[in-house]
């Protein structure tokens, strides 16, 4: 007898219960059960489940068990994939063509091309000769383990799905902060976004795209990395003083004139934050879209997992967190910037 069974007849739902019952044999579980009578039955408080799917339908069989939730999940995603192929595959076929030309564009060019092509944005990006050479020695430490290609995989994938971030995130701010109740409906979006582990995005991802399409990882990479430009750039504009905003007014401005002309220079700096925070969640979730054939240091930390090469994980590992190093340096350098230009204003 079921711990609550006396529960269902109380409520006089036994024959309701009894509709959905097995006829096939009893298992071995319920025939000693039932061999034991009422004893089964008596239950301490103490060791009274809680009243779950699996415990209900022990006593009701008409109660669906937690296995049929997750088998319905699974099989009305799989009844929709289709469709949703045939509005998310030319959406975000973009992407793999932008990810397959960065790599191709990364990886073929030779070292002595990309390396000063690379010291060149930073220069121009942070204009200091001291981050530009923290940089080269950076590189130069990659290069130098013969992790040089496997970084130039990693900053590719980077580069496009940090631009793509940017490119939808700020945006999505901007329209953000213009609008409350859109920002009320995106900011629940965005706790889910934040909150949900990083192998979770793969899950859905894996069902509807290839292994082999770039925009697998990229589409899980830009979903996990989006999150601080769009907060940021919201609560950027937010920040705006008001009195700024009145004087823009009473000078007789746009809307559109305020917007690129006033708060999103001022802005800026929150904006920039949100950029560096982006990047660096894209390079974190890099190490986790290897699972699913990203190609850079992520694949060799993984190799390092399941071959037990403690070497070659470690020295990944490190490669992974020199390229974070870089680029933190890089956009806090741009940042900074920002700040005493409008400082010295």
């Amino acid at each position: 007898m079921a711990t609550y069974d006396g529960l269902f007849d109380a409520l006089g739902l036994r024959a309701w219960c009894d509709q959905g019952a097995d006829s096939g044999p009893m298992s071995m579980a319920d025939l000693l059960a039932k061999t034991k009578g009422d004893k089964a039955a008596e239950i301490s408080a103490w060791d009274l489940p809680f009243p779950s799917l699996d415990a209900l339908h022990k006593a009701c069989s008409a109660i669906p068990q937690s296995r049929d939730l997750t088998q319905g999940l699974e099989t009305g995603f799989l009844g929709i994939r289709d469709a949703l192929r045939v509005v998310i595959d030319p959406l975000s076929q973009p992407l793999s063509w932008m990810l397959q030309d960065m790599l191709w564009l990364m990886t073929q060019t030779p070292w002595w091309i990309v390396m000063p092509v690379l010291f060149a944005i930073t220069w121009f990006v942070t204009r200091s000769w001291k981050i530009v050479g923290f940089i080269a020695v950076m590189l130069g430490l990659l290069a130098f383990v013969d992790h040089y290609h496997e970084a130039m995989q990693t900053l590719a994938i980077i580069f496009v799905c940090a631009f793509v971030c940017v490119l939808l995130g700020v945006p999505i701010g901007i329209a953000m902060s213009r609008n409350d109740k859109l920002q009320r409906f995106v900011i629940p979006i965005l706790d889910m976004l934040q909150t949900l582990p990083p192998f979770v995005y793969l899950i859905p991802l894996i069902f509807l795209f290839s292994v082999t399409e770039p925009k697998l990882y990229g589409i899980a990479i830009i979903l996990y990395a989006i999150v601080p430009v769009v907060r940021l750039t919201d609560l950027g504009i937010r920040l705006v003083d008001k009195d700024v905003i009145e004087a823009a007014d009473a000078f007789g401005m746009t809307n559109r004139q305020k917007l690129f002309g006033v708060q999103i220079p001022l802005a800026l700096p929150n904006i920039m934050a949100g950029v560096n925070q982006t990047i660096m969640m894209s390079l974190a979730m890099v190490v986790i879209a290897s699972l699913v054939s990203a190609p850079g240091l992520g694949v060799l930390v993984l190799r390092g997992i399941r071959n037990l090469e403690l070497g070659v994980g470690l020295v990944a590992g490190f490669g992974i967190v020199v390229l974070a190093i870089a680029l933190d340096r890089v956009t806090k350098a741009s940042l900074a910037r920002i700040d005493a230009s409008q400082a010295s204003r």
